[in-house]
């Protein structure tokens, strides 16, 4: 074998070797760049992207953002506390905010920092609207997606290279073959299931919490249902797509709803 085969494959096992277990999921999990490292800079991207943006204050909606978010993080805390991760949330710094623009949107980026975009507001309709979404979007954070998603990017480029090595010696036409081939298996065979994955454990873990800071979990279906509407049908098919499919996402969480309730109950919250 070429020793710079041996290389790219050697830096390949290294990478797979640096996974850690996450409470939430219960999975070992890529982990190529720490917390320490991800969170300053997810703050400071935060902290820009209000500079540049028409950040609401003092409004109904607002403080609604706030305070649903504030029950959601207390949800995050009574779980960890509950099952012996304490500590988890070391250098997390929660801020939540709502911005002024028609998109149908609200993010978190590592760290706890969360934007609600006005436009998501009627679709969320009330209270329990809005806890659907800080619960899946704050589950993002939680579970580390964000640091997943840039490992996986890494063992992307790293793997690319490998094949650059490995067909160094080919025509320019057929290392070109090569690399599309390879473009395409990783997109639709890897990051696309991935992401597609990150957002079926959002909705699991994000039902729960909801359900933990006493919102029904039953009203995540109505709010999905509302999304789905909203999109008019407007998506690629499910396999092209970084979410799993209206249909599939909606009854996915039906049958996670006896599970969510079941997790509440052991905090003393019980819905009828």
């Amino acid at each position: 074998m070429n020793y710079k085969i041996k290389i790219v494959f050697a830096m390949l096992f290294a990478m797979v070797l640096s996974c850690a277990k996450n409470p939430f999921t219960g999975k070992s999990t890529l982990a190529l760049v720490p917390n320490s490292q991800i969170l300053p800079m997810a703050f400071q991207q935060y902290d820009q992207f209000l500079s540049e943006n028409k950040v609401i204050t003092g409004t109904k909606d607002a403080k609604r953002v706030e305070n649903v978010g504030m029950k959601i993080k207390t949800a995050a805390e009574r779980w960890l506390n509950a099952n012996g991760y304490s500590n988890y949330l070391e250098g997390y710094s929660w801020e939540y905010k709502l911005v002024d623009d028609k998109t149908v949107n609200a993010w978190c980026m590592p760290g706890g920092k969360i934007v609600f975009y006005t436009g998501i507001m009627p679709i969320c309709k009330d209270d329990a609207g809005m806890a659907t979404v800080m619960g899946h979007e704050v589950a993002h954070a939680l579970a580390n997606h964000g640091q997943q998603r840039m490992s996986a990017g890494l063992l992307q480029q790293a793997g690319a290279a490998g094949v650059a090595v490995a067909t160094g010696s080919k025509s320019s036409e057929e290392q070109q073959l090569w690399m599309t081939a390879y473009g395409a298996g990783t997109q639709f065979g890897g990051m696309l299931p991935f992401s597609r994955n990150h957002e079926s454990e959002a909705d699991e873990i994000g039902l729960v919490l909801m359900a933990i800071a006493g919102y029904n979990p039953d009203t995540a279906v109505g709010f999905w249902e509302r999304m789905a509407a909203q999109s008019g049908g407007q998506a690629p098919p499910e396999f092209m797509s970084t979410h799993p499919s209206n249909e599939t996402r909606i009854n996915k969480i039906k049958e996670l709803l006896p599970f969510a309730k079941q997790e509440a109950a052991k905090f003393g919250v019980t819905f009828k």
